[in-house]
């Protein structure tokens, strides 16, 4: 099969293209005939050496949609079945989706019930999974101000369709750190942009809930953005910071706010399946911003750590991306 190997740390070049063998299926483990994944800046940060835990060679790829090929669990898991698959070990401890087929746990392996096409089911996993369980954290309200951090990510983004497709009246506001990107949130959806300069928050406003994917780098500032009786909802690291020195809770936070955080380890099939049924029930436009092929794994993941980075980037398997894609990177000159 083609998979993606990156056999020693660096930049998107160590993402080299070529043969490996199809895994042969274990007990506990089924194979999946992967269709498509989202790249993801965790991925990134694997890459570039900075996951400890994680030993080259090897498949990245923390997320997969697919069919089932060989399966041990044929009653939960039948051959032929549409199914996603995100976290866990996968693409860190165990090879991941940056390859045709996937040897997956199959307890990590989920059904899902979607008519969705490839391309566009590919967005969806990690990214939309990650906003939605998050907005509910988030305890939304018609008509809430609400601050997306980080909101030219794909995961950003994201959470804004979702809260508008769910809550119409709600203002949600995006961050950028490139302000030449303001116009960019606006025309995807956001009511208002605010420009983060080395972490602080251009504007005085503050907000009901803010969705900060930026993390420790930025959260003094969030907290000073957070009206009283607000939620905080960390979910993101972009700001590549892990922890937060000298937190102090009494000073820190605003007046009977609250703060929580979301992590897309927290799975079940049952909370991805409300989280499809959400996005077809409001028709939330999930298409992914860039579409590349597997053999363009290196030019993703280039594309994805640019200035020009914008939403959700998202690999098929070769073969399988469709002509408005094609079309779309050549003009792009990608």
């Amino acid at each position: 099969m083609k998979a993606v190997v990156i056999y020693e740390a660096g930049g998107p070049e160590k993402l080299i293209y070529t043969d490996v063998p199809v895994p042969e299926v274990k007990p506990g483990w089924s194979l999946v005939r992967v269709m498509g994944r989202g790249v993801n800046h965790s991925e990134i940060f694997t890459r570039n050496g900075l996951s400890p835990s994680v030993s080259f060679p090897r498949i990245l790829g923390i997320e997969c949609v697919g069919v089932i090929a060989k399966t041990t669990d044929p009653e939960r898991l039948p051959a032929g079945l549409k199914v996603i698959s995100i976290m866990g070990e996968m693409g860190r401890a165990f090879d991941g989706g940056y390859a045709e087929y996937a040897l997956l746990p199959n307890e990590q392996i989920y059904p899902v019930d979607t008519e969705l096409p490839w391309d566009i089911l590919a967005a969806v996993p990690e990214t939309y999974y990650t906003a939605y369980g998050s907005m509910k954290n988030l305890r939304i309200f018609d008509g809430s101000r609400i601050l997306v951090r980080g909101g030219t990510s794909g995961v950003g983004i994201a959470f804004m369709r979702l809260v508008k497709a769910g809550f119409p009246s709600a203002h949600v506001t995006g961050t950028t750190r490139n302000p030449e990107k303001a116009e960019m949130l606006l025309k995807a959806g956001f009511d208002a942009a605010v420009t983060d300069r080395d972490n602080l928050l251009q504007t005085d406003a503050c907000f009901d809930r803010i969705f900060d994917l930026i993390g420790p780098a930025a959260l003094q500032d969030t907290f000073a953005h957070t009206a009283a009786g607000g939620i905080i909802c960390v979910t993101g690291l972009l700001g590549g910071k892990w922890t937060l020195d000298a937190f102090d809770p009494l000073e820190d936070l605003p007046p009977n706010s609250y703060l929580t955080s979301f992590h897309s380890g927290n799975i079940s099939a049952a909370a991805i399946q409300e989280m499809l049924n959400y996005v077809s029930d409001h028709h939330v436009d999930v298409r992914p911003e860039k579409v590349f092929s597997l053999s363009e794994m290196q030019q993703a993941h280039a594309y994805l750590e640019s200035s020009e980075s914008f939403g959700k980037v998202v690999v098929l398997s070769d073969g399988t991306v469709p002509a408005i894609w094609q079309n779309h990177l050549k003009t792009a000159g990608i």
